[in-house]
């Protein structure tokens, strides 16, 4: 049987290993209380038991060396984070593709995967691509992906290219990274709940980005598909930050998204529940999208700009320009070079294709028509099958 952590366990286990005892706030805890619980009651092996702790103490111990920086330069606080773009949409919708076309821009500051990973000290413009952390992490990326090809089926990812901002907010303890790690309804429940308190989250999400920002400045390109669920708490932190929607047929999505959660929880507890995944998946989908419509309802259907996957995939320069414009970004030639050199060296199906069947988690094709029919009422969505 595998030891129960506790939160306070893993606290102190950052603080030790840190040598750091003070974080910013304790805004994680109530997050990470309902997470440690939740978890505890999935069956799991010693082996994935400590992985996962120490995935915790990882997270935490992060906060701490983030809030330990700001202490000794508070000044980045006043940073400005003025007209972010913040690309959004369902989950397993093409906001990676569009989130990594965007960031080819030279012109852009994107939040590198290497960066979120190993965040203190942050880099400068002159290191982004090149500080030892940052090459260090391409090796080990290429061995990995040499060990394991089919992991690039799933999540097309590099050291140098941009992350979800999920990997900043889950040092505060919401987001559907730590949902997907098991079978955790007390957690989800809670996450999507009025009382999770987002506003938290995106409160250290602009302190790390004001870090980050201080000595490698930009103006930010940043992805995340859950920041559909929570557009207003994302207006408060970033008022005129540029909201961009990429639509998929959500049938599609579906199937990957069950697909990419069973991954999750095979790495997280070592096997997948999925009659569960086939339950809350759909129905988080489905969150996203309804949730991103009403809001847009509220604030005006022109405060969002709409992109489709399928015109990326048909013909992505006319589809970016286009975007551009409706940005009001300039497109330069770099700018278009950057994005070509990065889709010359990224076609589809480089790393295979990421196969699945609706079927394999209790879904139907018309089930799925029937749950979506609201947003596919709203939006001409390509069917892709």
């Amino acid at each position: 049987m595998p030891k129960n952590y506790t939160s306070e366990e893993l606290i102190e286990r950052a603080q030790r290993e840190t040598g750091l005892s003070t974080f910013d706030s304790d805004s994680f805890r109530e997050g990470l209380d309902i997470y440690i619980a939740d978890y505890n009651t999935n069956e799991r092996s010693d082996e994935f038991n400590e992985g996962n702790a120490a995935y915790v103490v990882k997270s935490l111990s992060d906060r701490l060396r983030l809030a330990d920086y700001i202490r000794q330069r508070p000044e980045v606080l006043n940073e400005k984070i003025e007209r972010p773009v913040f690309v959004l949409g369902m989950p397993r919708t093409g906001t990676t593709l569009l989130n990594n076309l965007l960031a080819a821009d030279p012109h852009r500051r994107s939040a590198l995967s290497w960066e979120i990973e190993m965040p203190v000290p942050p880099p400068t413009t002159a290191t982004l691509y090149s500080d030892p952390r940052c090459l260090a992490m391409l090796d080990a990326e290429r061995k990995m992906l040499e060990a394991n090809p089919d992991m690039g089926k799933y999540y097309r990812f590099s050291a140098v290219y941009p992350n979800e901002c999920v990997f900043i907010m889950m040092h505060d303890f919401k987001g559907l990274l730590w949902e997907g790690r098991g079978k955790l309804p007390n957690y989800r429940d809670w996450l999507f709940s009025d009382v999770s308190n987002m506003a938290t989250a995106y409160e250290y999400h602009k302190k790390f980005l004001q870090v980050h920002q201080a000595d490698a400045p930009g103006i930010w390109n940043l992805k995340l598909p859950s920041h559909s669920l929570w557009i207003d708490t994302l207006l408060q932190s970033y008022p005129d930050a540029r909201l961009v929607w990429i639509h998929r047929d959500p049938l599609t999505a579906t199937g990957s998204y069950c697909s990419l959660m069973r991954l999750s929880a095979n790495n997280a507890v070592g096997h997948a529940d999925l009659e569960w995944i086939g339950q809350n998946m759909p129905w988080q989908i489905v969150q996203h999208a309804e949730r991103a419509m009403d809001v847009r309802a509220r604030i005006g259907h022109d405060r969002i700009i709409d992109v489709h996957y399928a015109d990326l995939m048909r013909d992505p320069m006319p589809a970016l320009r286009k975007l551009y414009e409706q940005l009001g970004d300039a497109w330069r030639p770099e700018t278009e070079a950057g994005i070509q050199t990065w889709i010359d060296a990224n076609p589809q199906g480089k790393f295979g294709r990421h196969e699945y069947k609706l079927a394999e988690f209790g879904l139907d094709a018309q089930d799925m028509r029937k749950r979506f029919s609201r947003y596919l009422a709203e939006y001409d969505v390509e069917p892709e099958g």
